[in-house]
């Protein structure tokens, strides 16, 4: 029987305790339900994944990437937010969280994301290469 009170004193509050000894009874009153009901309330993570498989924050275009690059330097959500006013904060947020409850997960997506950029940034160096450019500009300007 201690522990059925112990356990009736903890999962609701103060008040809520004076109502049912009072009312002599152990049910919930309709306050008490809906602030469960607003526990119970989920929201969807702000990230999707485009055609290209980039994730994206929110509706923006905004890249995962970049908010979370942007963390990791020293950022506030309310710095990343005014360098991209697309995005809403609570998303900023919610892209920290997610990032902060699955690290292995995001950190090998932004690996791949990294061997994906620098294999573009070989290729560009291949076809446009660097050396020799000031001439060849400077033989257009002539």
């Amino acid at each position: 029987m201690v522990e059925d009170s112990f356990v009736t004193m903890v999962s609701v509050g103060p008040r809520a305790r004076f109502r049912q000894a009072r009312a002599g009874c152990n049910r919930y009153t309709a306050s008490e339900e809906s602030s469960m009901a607003l526990l119970a309330k989920t929201e969807p993570i702000p990230l999707r994944e485009d055609a290209d498989g980039v994730i994206r924050v929110g509706g923006t275009r905004v890249t995962l990437d970049t908010v979370l690059t942007a963390y990791m330097r020293g950022s506030t959500p309310e710095q990343i937010a005014q360098d991209y006013s697309a995005l809403q904060i609570a998303d900023i947020y919610a892209a920290i969280a997610y990032y902060l409850r699955h690290r292995e997960d995001v950190e090998d997506y932004l690996d791949r994301r990294h061997r994906i950029a620098e294999a573009v940034r070989q290729r560009f160096r291949e076809r446009f290469p660097a050396e020799g450019l000031r001439e060849r500009l400077e033989q257009r300007l002539r």
